[in-house]
């Protein structure tokens, strides 16, 4: 990576080579719509896929942790590609999400993934097992060695349990199709130093992190608080990678009190993400157990925080 700076005028412009982002810069992680009765809603699914694209997400991560990935079933997991591919078409990727604890349910995942008309893999390392990095390797690497489609390594261990540690990463990058990394580990220097040795693309998983990962050379962002504000998380890397850096810094700063209500108030974001999504009326539904809707009082706060971000 390379960072030139030039002045024009009194303007700063700064240009940043960024590796390949193969999913696009600006993705969001989805919620999976549910009826009142708590069936997969895919009419809704459609609806709210359209609206993220045409509002400027580049790609589409299905069941993830914001898609309640836990509590679908493998059939509505293929289901939801379908619908959503068949909504979107060729205007945005579509990532699946398919890690679970079990290495041979994982494969199982991908393989379906790929033939319901995913564009790639999301895989986060098995949790609850715990397994030691070697072990960790080893999944990653059958998985993508069973699968034809690029992967993206999901790591979250405040979720898991168990860190992808930044040697694992590295070993990992050399496989042709683990090829991204969603980053939700929280250690800046560890993201670096797999950025500094290997061309995989980083996508942070933290909405708060999305101008500081780019700026070092990551590919986006795979954001929950951008699926219920697309337009303002794109403009966030619209206006880095037009040079306008302060501008980058002011639309990332002006998210904080939406991202604070939405990830940092003891409720996961799928809760509330699809409370702030059913004030504004789009498609969302109940969250399935052991998820419980959010309150009143949170709500009617998500909903103060999203109209003073998006105020004239």
């Amino acid at each position: 990576m390379t960072t030139t700076t030039s002045m024009t005028g009194t303007t700063p412009m700064t240009t940043t080579t960024h590796r390949p982002a193969p999913f696009g810069r600006a993705l969001c992680a989805m919620i999976t719509p549910f009826t009142a009765s708590g069936a997969l809603d895919l009419d809704g699914a459609q609806r709210l896929a359209d609206r993220l694209v045409a509002e400027g997400c580049e790609g589409l991560v299905l069941s993830g942790t914001t898609g309640e990935a836990p509590t679908t079933t493998d059939a509505e997991k293929a289901e939801l590609i379908r619908a959503v591919r068949a909504a979107v078409g060729d205007r945005a990727a579509i990532v699946a999400g398919v890690g679970t604890y079990d290495t041979r349910h994982t494969v199982e995942l991908a393989l379906a993934a790929e033939k319901a008309g995913a564009d790639g893999l999301l895989a986060v390392t098995p949790y609850y097992s715990r397994p030691p990095q070697d072990a960790v390797e080893a999944h990653f690497r059958e998985l993508a060695d069973r699968c034809g489609l690029p992967l993206a390594l999901y790591d979250i261990p405040g979720r898991t349990g168990t860190r992808i540690e930044p040697a694992t990463m590295i070993r990992l990058a050399a496989h042709p199709r683990i090829v991204a990394v969603k980053d939700c580990a929280y250690d800046l220097l560890g993201t670096q130093k797999v950025l500094a040795e290997t061309e995989l693309a980083y996508y942070t998983g933290c909405d708060e992190y999305v101008l500081a990962l780019y700026a070092l050379g990551g590919a986006g962002y795979i954001g929950t608080v951008a699926g219920v504000v697309p337009r303002h998380f794109r403009s966030i890397v619209d206006a880095f990678d037009a040079g306008d850096t302060a501008a980058a810094a002011r639309l990332q700063r002006a998210a904080i009190p939406l991202t604070e209500a939405m990830m940092a108030s003891g409720l996961p974001g799928a809760v509330t993400a699809k409370a702030l999504l059913g004030r504004l009326g789009l498609p969302a539904g109940p969250v399935r157990a052991p998820l419980r809707p959010a309150g009143r009082e949170v709500a009617d706060g998500l909903l103060r925080s999203y109209e003073e971000l998006t105020a004239p």
